[in-house]
C-alpha cells in the first residue's frame, strides 16, 4: 500500500460520512491480526519475535495454606479440660456437654460469639440441606501478648506475684 492513494481517499471519505464509518473500524480491526503475524505467531509458524523489554519477576504474599491437624472429638475435649482442672471426669462431663449445646444454640440462631480464648466467631453464610444445614463461620483470634515478665508460668501477673 503506498500512502500516495490514501490521501486523496481521505478528502472523498470526509464527503461520505455517512457510509463509510463503518468501513474504517473494520479496517483499523484488520491491521491488529496482520500486526500479530509480523511479530510471528504459532499460526504461520514462525517464531515468535523477541520481546522489547522482560517482566522481573516479584515475589507476591500469597494467602498461607491452612494445615489441618487432627479432628478433636468430645471425648477428647472432656479428657483436656480434665488434665488442665484437675478436676473428676464425672464433674467435667455435664458441663462441657452443656457449654457445646449453649454454643450450637447460639450458632443455630445465628448469634454473633464473643468469647476471649476462644475468639470471636461470626456466621458468614448459612445453607439448608435435607438432612441439616451447613454454616460457614468466621473466627477472629487475637495473638497472644505474652505479658509475664516474672515468669509465673500462667501469663496472670499481680501485686502477689511481686
Amino acid at each position: 500500500m503506498s500512502t500516495a492513494p490514501s490521501k486523496p481517499a481521505k478528502p472523498t471519505r470526509a464527503a461520505k460520512t455517512p457510509k463509510t464509518p463503518a468501513k474504517p473500524k473494520t479496517a483499523a480491526a484488520k491491521p491488529k491480526p496482520t500486526a500479530a503475524k509480523s511479530t510471528g505467531s504459532v499460526l504461520d509458524g514462525s517464531a515468535p519475535a523477541p520481546l522489547k523489554q522482560q517482566a522481573e519477576p516479584r515475589v507476591v504474599d500469597a494467602p498461607q495454606p491452612v494445615i489441618i491437624g487432627p479432628m478433636m472429638r468430645k471425648k477428647e475435649l472432656i479428657e483436656a479440660v480434665v488434665q488442665r482442672s484437675g478436676m473428676k471426669k464425672k464433674d467435667v462431663k455435664p458441663v462441657v456437654e452443656t457449654m457445646l449445646a449453649v454454643l450450637g444454640e447460639a450458632i443455630g440462631d445465628n448469634r454473633e460469639l464473643n468469647l476471649p480464648p476462644l475468639g470471636r466467631v461470626k456466621i458468614r453464610r448459612e445453607k439448608q440441606l435435607s438432612n441439616g444445614r451447613v454454616v460457614v463461620a468466621k473466627i477472629r483470634q487475637n495473638t497472644p501478648v505474652e505479658t509475664d515478665t516474672l515468669g509465673s508460668g500462667n501469663g496472670i501477673s499481680d501485686a502477689s506475684d511481686i
